[in-house]
């Protein structure tokens, strides 16, 4: 697992939160209030998710996850007419591609949840309190950038215990090398 630190999340907050900020000015002109909402929040989750999946170890599943993403979105637009169905949908895409990429452990996914949660309540109290849509992001990705402060196995969810078996312990042996050898490349 790729761990990224607090000063990348900062980063990405930034960038997010300027880039939505022109984006929500730019589709403003053109479309419906409505409309920019969803649109913005598709393209934020998206954009989240995709930073996720690269900077994630794993490859397998990539595509998989990303078209997922896509068809559960546009089902959603397709299926309601708020911007708030769609605002649970995109943190359950995040939570579910962060316990899928980087968390080995049920307590791990609980403390994600967590960190979601008071994100999401943090950037509604930001809401309410400035109605600044770069405020709003940028306080809800802010909260999201502790996330690689929540620990995990080092080792990427291996068992510390040997199997019995010495066929077994051969076989996992060579499993993590080949998977130290591709994640060299």
């Amino acid at each position: 697992m790729t761990r990224f630190g607090f000063g990348e999340g900062v980063l990405v907050a930034l960038l997010a939160a300027m880039l939505a900020s022109v984006a929500q000015t730019g589709l403003g002109l053109l479309l419906p209030a409505a409309d920019v909402g969803q649109l913005l929040c598709i393209g934020l989750g998206f954009g989240y998710g995709l930073y996720l999946l690269a900077r994630s170890r794993e490859h397998v599943g990539r595509i998989v996850v990303a078209i997922g993403w896509v068809a559960v979105s546009f089902l959603v637009v397709a299926l309601t007419a708020g911007l708030w169905p769609q605002v649970l949908a995109q943190l359950v895409l995040v939570w579910l591609t962060r316990v899928l990429y980087y968390h080995t452990e049920t307590f791990a996914a609980l403390v994600d949840l967590g960190l979601l949660v008071l994100g999401f309540s943090a950037a509604i109290w930001v809401l309410e309190r400035t109605g600044s849509l770069f405020l709003t992001i940028w306080m809800f990705l802010l909260v999201q950038a502790l996330f690689p402060l929540i620990p995990s196995r080092p080792d990427g969810g291996e068992r510390a215990d040997p199997p019995q078996d010495p066929f077994v312990a051969a076989e996992h042996t060579a499993e993590h090398a080949l998977r130290r050898l591709s994640a060299r490349q």
